[in-house]
């Protein structure tokens, strides 16, 4: 059956973004992702006539989903401590890893190409957006306590990209002071008890 254009595009981006969280952003081309979908190239490049566009959008999507699992919609009726809880716990097993290559991936080659820069600061945004209101949540709640939830969100994300800047080495040595970086700041920053946010997993083997 013969797909529609919003069908067939989001299958190319879909496809596109699979190539890069498990072989790189470098490896998107026309030719690779025809190959995926087994058509020609050209159907590729009628939809995206500057491969860079392909590579931004498959950038996007693929951080998208990221946020979408790490701060569902079907967790927004749990108490903001839950839902923080989650977060966290969610950003420390493989997956996490897998999106964090991307991530480093997406930021080198953002230096380069205007394009995928755009989609890498629109993403941090979300990311931003995100993680604030939820703490904005949590202090209307009454169960944060934080003057500013903005700064207390930059803070979290600086300390994840850092832990996640190591996504390409092995971790298993590290000491479990590290290793709850987020979790101590979250519950310091936020005047939480110590634990109230779980506890985080330990390195694994890459």
């Amino acid at each position: 059956m013969r797909k529609n254009p919003e069908a067939r595009r989001a299958e190319i981006v879909a496809t596109a973004a699979r190539i890069a969280l498990a072989e790189g952003l470098e490896c998107i081309t026309m030719r690779r992702v025809a190959e995926e979908l087994d058509v020609r190239p050209g159907l590729i490049s009628h939809y995206f006539p500057v491969a860079e566009e392909l590579v931004a959008e498959a950038f996007g999507a693929a951080a998208s989903g990221e946020l979408a699992e790490l701060l569902p919609e079907a967790d927004t009726a749990l108490p903001a401590v839950r839902r923080l809880a989650r977060f966290l716990e969610r950003t420390g097993g493989p997956r996490y890893d897998e999106l964090s290559r991307l991530w480093l991936n997406a930021r080198h080659l953002s230096r380069f190409r205007p394009a995928l820069r755009e989609r890498v600061g629109q993403q941090e945004a979300l990311w931003r957006d995100g993680l604030t209101a939820l703490l904005r949540e949590g202090v209307a709640s009454g169960e944060f306590r934080t003057s500013d939830p903005h700064v207390t969100a930059i803070q979290l994300l600086v300390v994840l990209d850092g832990l996640g800047a190591h996504a390409n080495t092995d971790r298993t040595g590290r000491p479990g002071a590290v290793t709850g970086m987020a979790h101590a700041l979250a519950e310091r920053e936020l005047g939480l008890p110590a634990g109230a946010l779980g506890t985080p997993h330990p390195p694994h083997h890459r």
